[in-house]
């Protein structure tokens, strides 16, 4: 099948330009063509592919509209019909050689400018550009909506708007984050040291190398591996939705890797005696916060915005609400967290739990108050999340299921739950405990060793003289 050929009078609409100056470009071999019969034709894939060779360098009479303000002749001498300026002229109908524009005044006494142009059928097209405010934004309008007609009558897909990385940031804060993120604000702060180093560079331009750089930039300022990673994670995010909005073509996508976060897990168990401390040293506000955090498992953010309407001391459960992961979940009250909740109900009318007095509405934060009990009760290391773990890893102590404490956490994935579940030193010694011997005690001599392998029938170890276990 032949390929299309366009006219004159076509390719000069797509380009926006006088036809007269696509005439100037066949005669000194800017643009490929041909002539039948003495008409200039052009290929639809040699225009298409024109078009991806130059759509990084401003055509001629792009570089003019940066001139337009106030004057616009230079324009209309190019593109009005016949070549005549008319930018001096009173008139409030403007035609060009690919449509028209013309502008009408409102009951406000303001101009509001209009275009016309005709479909992909031929139909004729009058609508208003609220946006514009002067007849240079109209012509440029009608210059983009013309192009997109050809485009579409002839399945021309435009390449993707160049876009810098700031221009990116702000569009999905507004677009996404904002709507679909309850912690958008991390994500700004996030955002805000990647624009710091990506700068104005254009989306197309940033590759895996540089991204390399920016890892490298944030360790040299002594940022720690997790949070580096989570600018990481919300970068990602950012260039998959480039890729959903037309801004970047998906091959354009740069692959880069997290850091590992192995050895960042924290293992900190409140132990027994500390809590007494803990309690002791707190604040008369913060007990019933870290009560229902030791045996509710709840994050400190769905503890300070809990309601009385997601309390139900007659069923003896609690709902969480706008949890991380969008869902919500019941927990049990126990007999420890009843006595606390009832107390607080009898001193407190207000829809939250835990209020501001001054605000009337849910405390912001606990940190000073924590930190403070942390510190009078000769606690280190001990975070308000670690709370959390404690009490995933006491109801494994005690026989509880890890699907039962995932479903409490409110986690995803079991996956997730095993980070939170951390044996205890006593736990460990009676697991290695069930590998001995049932009846014999293992005083660690190399006696009682020898015996344990004669009894189990094993090979005996060869003597060499050096202790094989030492109980010091």
């Amino acid at each position: 099948m032949s390929q299309p050929l366009l006219s004159v009078k076509e390719v000069s609409s797509v380009l926006s330009i006088h036809p007269k100056t696509l005439y100037k470009w066949t005669t000194s071999g800017r643009i490929p063509c041909f002539r039948i019969n003495g008409l200039v034709r052009f290929r639809k894939k040699d225009i298409e592919d024109w078009q991806d060779k130059h759509k990084s360098q401003p055509l001629e009479y792009l570089e003019l509209l940066p001139k337009f303000d106030p004057c616009l002749e230079s324009y209309d001498k190019m593109l009005l019909k016949g070549g005549s300026a008319l930018s001096k002229t009173s008139s409030k109908r403007v035609n060009y050689s690919f449509g028209a524009i013309y502008s009408r005044r409102t009951k406000q006494g303001k101009d509001r400018w209009y275009l016309d142009y005709r479909d992909t059928r031929g139909k004729r097209i009058q609508r208003v550009i609220r946006q514009a405010v002067s007849r240079q934004q109209a012509a440029i309008a009608l210059q983009e909506a013309v192009q997109d007609v050809f485009n579409a009558q002839h399945n021309i897909k435009p390449a993707p708007r160049p876009v810098s990385f700031p221009e990116l940031a702000d569009q999905y804060l507004e677009r996404y984050a904002k709507t679909n993120k309850r912690s958008w604000k991390t994500d700004r702060s996030y955002i805000k040291s990647m624009t710091e180093y990506f700068s104005n560079a254009p989306l197309a331009e940033i590759s895996s190398f540089h991204i390399e750089g920016y890892k490298a930039e944030r360790l040299k300022q002594h940022v720690r591996h997790s949070t580096v990673n989570r600018c990481l994670a919300v970068l990602r995010r950012m260039l998959n939705l480039s890729v959903e909005w037309g801004y970047l073509q998906d091959h354009q996508r740069p692959k880069f890797k997290l850091f590992s976060e192995k050895d960042n897990r924290k293992e900190r168990i409140l132990a027994q005696d500390e809590e007494t401390r803990l309690f002791q040293a707190s604040a008369p506000h913060l007990r019933p916060i870290l009560t229902l955090a030791l045996h509710t498992g709840m994050r400190l953010g769905e503890i300070l915005s809990l309601t009385w309407t997601q309390v139900d001391l007659r069923k003896g459960i609690i709902r969480v609400e706008r949890t991380k992961s969008g869902q919500s979940r019941l927990i049990p009250i126990n007999s420890a967290l009843y006595g606390d909740l009832r107390a607080i109900r009898g001193q407190n009318s207000s829809t939250f739990l835990f209020r501001n007095a001054k605000t009337e509405k849910p405390l912001g934060s606990v940190k000073t108050a924590f930190k403070a009990a942390c510190r009078r009760a000769g606690i280190n290391g001990l975070r308000f999340h670690d709370l959390r773990h404690t009490f995933a890893s006491r109801l494994v102590e005690r026989g509880a299921d890890l699907i039962t404490v995932k479903e409490l956490l409110g986690h995803s994935s079991v996956k997730i739950t095993e980070r939170y579940t951390h044996s205890q030193s006593e736990q460990k010694k009676s697991a290695v405990a069930l590998l001995a011997v049932p009846g014999e005690e293992i005083a660690g001599s190399e006696e009682n060793l020898l015996h344990i392998c004669d009894t189990a029938g094993a090979r005996k170890p060869k003597k060499t003289g050096i202790p094989l276990y030492s109980a010091n």
